[in-house]
């Protein structure tokens, strides 16, 4: 097989890349030169931003694909351009989207026919919202496509190589050690994807031909916030104690959840939404999501591999708890 990756050097396109060379396929990433490629691929570069110019190096090489792979969260005229220029060279598209394209509250269990986020256009260059931002690029990616297309509606992405900061901030505070301020209540279910499970799934998904969208999320419940947290004490050998916190508690103290304490989310509408969403199709699909410990452990190995360091997405803001703040509410 004979994959382009749009972008391939960090995160989600890096564990596509990974999972591709490790299955023997021949792999071109087209990337903005930021991050050196991974070895054993070819390597294209070009600024998706820029417009036809930007693009100019895919233009060029005349090279046909079997499938394109691509993770862009920005303006989606930049899908558009992508997807147009590839429409006639290569067999399958697949767009790693997020189950942000949902209308905002999203109800448990709700599945790939919930509404969607209106005002969308895939011509839209420029700051788009997220959420819009995301089905922009689907609408672009169907356009070009039509049933050659495959759209990925991830929720929460953690594992190896985050570039976001959630999970490596937990595994770095709690490397700490001492008290903990963890979020309760413990048996709060997350739902969430593994970068690696979801790269597997993108690679057999795309290669059986399948098209439209997908809720590629575990099952609501697949880990708990304690068993998250638990597994971050155990993997880092630490002393640390998870000091289990009442919402109220946190909430009233202007505590941000999602934020401050990264991943959790107290009950109600957002938890609903993030936490709770229709995992059915994907894993029928196939979709296997490995256990959260061996998450956290491969995660652990790796930010200890960059010396504890985790990069950070410029376009995207650092998270985790002031230790000022964590240390009051200890005090109570």
């Amino acid at each position: 097989m004979r994959l382009l990756m749009l972008g391939g050097t960090e995160f989600v396109g890096r564990a596509v890349t990974d999972a591709a060379l490790t299955r023997g396929w021949q792999v071109t990433v087209f990337h903005r030169g930021h991050h050196a490629p991974p070895p054993g691929v070819s390597a294209l570069t070009g600024d998706r931003t820029a417009g036809a110019a930007g693009i100019a190096a895919l233009a060029e090489s005349g090279a046909t694909w079997d499938l394109v792979v691509d993770t862009w969260s920005g303006a989606p005229a930049a899908v558009r351009d992508a997807a147009r220029l590839l429409a006639d060279r290569a067999g399958h598209y697949a767009y790693v989207s997020s189950r942000s394209v949902y209308a905002y509250p999203t109800p448990a269990g709700q599945g790939e026919d919930s509404p969607l986020v209106t005002g969308v256009s895939p011509d839209e260059d420029g700051d788009v919202p997220y959420g819009q931002a995301k089905r922009g690029g689907e609408l672009a990616a169907l356009d070009a496509f039509g049933d050659r297309a495959l759209l990925a509606r991830a929720g929460l992405i953690i594992g190896p190589g985050e570039n976001v900061g959630r999970l490596p901030w937990w595994l770095s505070r709690i490397a700490r050690g001492g008290p903990v301020l963890a979020p309760g209540p413990r048996t709060t279910a997350l739902q969430y994807v593994d970068a690696r499970d979801l790269a597997d799934w993108l690679l057999d998904a795309a290669g059986r031909g399948l098209n439209g969208p997908y809720d590629t999320v575990s099952r609501s419940g697949h880990a708990t916030m304690g068993e998250l947290l638990d597994a971050c004490v155990a993997t880092t050998g630490s002393d640390a104690e998870l000091r289990w916190t009442d919402p109220d508690v946190l909430l009233a103290a202007g505590v941000e959840p999602w934020s401050d304490l990264p991943i959790w989310l107290p009950p109600g509408e957002l938890h609903a939404t993030m936490h709770q969403g229709s995992h059915t199709k994907a894993h029928a699909a196939g979709l296997r999501c490995r256990p959260v410990g061996e998450t956290v452990a491969d995660t652990w190995a790796w930010l200890c591999g960059r010396g504890g360091l985790a990069p950070q997405r410029p376009d995207r803001p650092a998270v985790g708890l002031d230790p000022q703040v964590e240390a009051k509410l200890l005090a109570r």
